[in-house]
């Protein structure tokens, strides 16, 4: 999965009002942000919460961004594939579940390193032709 992943996540809080997120793909020129919970302060884990994608945006334009959090238009459950895992999985995990953007954890830490997206798949297959 390293070799097919986009390197590097853009994440905000549940908090994050739908119109920032927007303002973030926007900027980083990027179809999904990953949603995280940072819990209390005096809390250092950080659990993922879910992801928001563009197409998720573009619902709530025509519904009413105002007042819509990260949180709220998040998809859940949160889907993800592991980074030695094969293009085959995580293809059928976007199939089976809807979804076009897989974050991507680390085997070893555990942590997310990566997004894959169908557009990664579709270069990967592209390639191998």
């Amino acid at each position: 999965m390293s070799e097919v992943m986009t390197a590097g996540i853009v994440s905000c809080p549940p908090a994050t009002s739908l119109r920032a997120v927007a303002r973030l793909m926007a900027e980083h020129r990027i179809h999904a942000v990953v949603v995280f919970d940072y819990g209390d302060e005096d809390d250092e884990s950080v659990e993922l919460w879910g992801v928001v994608s563009d197409l998720d945006v573009a619902a709530a334009a025509w519904s009413g961004v105002e007042g819509r959090t990260a949180g709220e238009s998040s998809v859940a459950p949160l889907v993800t594939v592991r980074s030695d895992d094969v293009l085959r999985h995580a293809a059928q995990l976007m199939a089976e579940n809807g979804v076009s953007h897989l974050p991507v954890i680390d085997a070893v830490s555990g942590r997310p390193v990566g997004m894959v997206s169908t557009l990664d798949v579709a270069r990967a297959l592209a390639e191998l032709s």
